[in-house]
């Protein structure tokens, strides 16, 4: 280790005592992994897939494997703020003008959905990837105003009889509609909340995700910590129906990336309420997937499926999860048990990075993630919502590996 390498080291140990009360090895600051590397990877691969985005609204999705085409949606799919807030990302790493360039403009495209009355509950990953990211870096007030208004809007969708967001409010099959349903990727979705309410927003806002959070935690999950995809409730008296999935392989089994909502959800919950109680259940739900997982550190799609060791991967889920690993050893008190989380996130960013890198089959990021395989769709496909997370938590991995708190911010004049 070089003199500079020291000194990173002791800056990251000591922010890490002060920050959370522990004492953390300097050597988790290993050189095992090439940080810059991959985000100099990812900046030529989204330039790339830059030149084949048609200029008429259209953004990215996913492709097909052993295809080049990106399926194309609008700004009401609800994949559509992650291409936005990849560039965005990208302009973070680089501070390069091309991607702020590039990231206003997809992220304008979605401006609409903050006067839009709200179709389900995803406007936290289209605007908050967006516009969120967009204002964390520039602080452009007509952002503010996107975020405020949208949040405004999603909590129309919240049932105080329930104490939860109405995921979809439509007739989705054994959803029981018109009954209350709730699904664990809306966790994502109290982000959105959450800056609202401390950012200009009604306080109201918070007390919304705070009931969300603690009445999913009380019903969305078995003893054993893994979680329901879906949870339908009496919309008149908030009393549980049932738990059920939608995209998992059965009712009783672990949705790989219903799972790692829940791991990053509850790691933001506790950064935004310092709740201990959303602390240790963060720890709860991560333990249980840690624990399960295979050598390689990427989860099949279900972790209960039978056809494993022949079911499809899911690197979309393995990203979340890295990413929220690291945010996670930062508020984690013992020493040994942050290490471990930064050494899986590490560990798991290394085998996307070293085996499921898309390089010259397309201009995604990532291979074989898996969206929605009850329904036969974007199976073993490169989907856009890992290329967000993947790049998002290789740059909270560099500033860790720096000496920062991995949601420090750049911001370029």
């Amino acid at each position: 280790m070089n003199f500079k390498q020291q000194i990173l080291g002791s800056i990251f140990a000591t922010l890490m005592l002060v920050g959370c009360g522990s004492t953390v090895s300097n050597t988790r600051l290993s050189d095992k992994f090439d940080v810059d590397a991959q985000l100099d990877y990812c900046a030529k691969q989204s330039s790339n897939a830059l030149k084949l985005i048609p200029k008429d609204g259209s953004i990215p999705r996913s492709i097909a494997s052993n295809n080049e085409q990106w399926k194309f949606v609008d700004y009401k799919d609800w994949t559509s703020g992650f291409w936005p807030g990849e560039l965005w990302y990208l302009y973070e790493s680089t501070g390069d003008h091309k991607w702020e360039v590039a990231a206003d403009k997809f992220t304008n495209y979605l401006a609409a959905l903050a006067v839009t009355p709200a179709v389900d509950h995803d406007l936290g990953f289209q605007v908050f990837n967006s516009f969120g990211n967009g204002y964390r870096l520039t602080n452009n007030p007509e952002y503010k105003e996107v975020i405020l208004k949208t949040a405004n809007n999603l909590a129309k969708l919240f049932n105080p009889k329930v104490g939860t967001i109405l995921s979809w409010p439509r007739n989705v099959p054994n959803m029981e509609w018109p009954q209350h349903n709730t699904i664990m990727d809306n966790m994502i979705n109290l982000e959105l909340l959450f800056w609202a309410s401390k950012n200009g927003g009604d306080k109201s806002l918070y007390d919304m995700a705070v009931s969300h959070a603690t009445v999913t935690m009380k019903n969305h999950f078995r003893p054993d910590y893994t979680s329901y995809h879906v949870v339908v409730y009496d919309k008149e008296t908030g009393e549980k129906i049932k738990g059920v999935t939608h995209q998992g392989y059965s009712d009783s089994s672990m949705w790989a990336r219903g799972q790692s909502w829940a791991i990053y959800g509850y790691t933001m919950v506790y950064r935004e309420t310092k709740d201990p109680k959303f602390l240790d259940f963060a720890h709860k739900v991560t333990r249980v997937y840690l624990d399960r997982l295979p050598k390689d550190l990427i989860p099949y799609w279900d972790f209960d499926d039978p056809a494993i060791p022949h079911a499809p991967r899911d690197a979309s889920a393995a990203a979340v999860v890295a990413s929220a690993l690291l945010e996670l050893s930062t508020y984690t008190k013992d020493s040994a048990l942050s290490k471990e989380y930064f050494d899986k996130a590490e560990g798991m960013l290394k085998e996307l990075s070293d085996n499921y890198q898309s390089k010259t089959k397309n201009t995604a990021l990532l291979l074989h993630s898996t969206g929605h395989k009850p329904a036969n769709s974007e199976i073993d496909y490169s989907i856009i919502y890992a290329d967000y997370y993947y790049v998002e938590a290789l740059l909270r991995y560099k500033k860790l590996k720096e000496g920062e708190q991995p949601l420090l911010t750049y911001k370029f004049n």
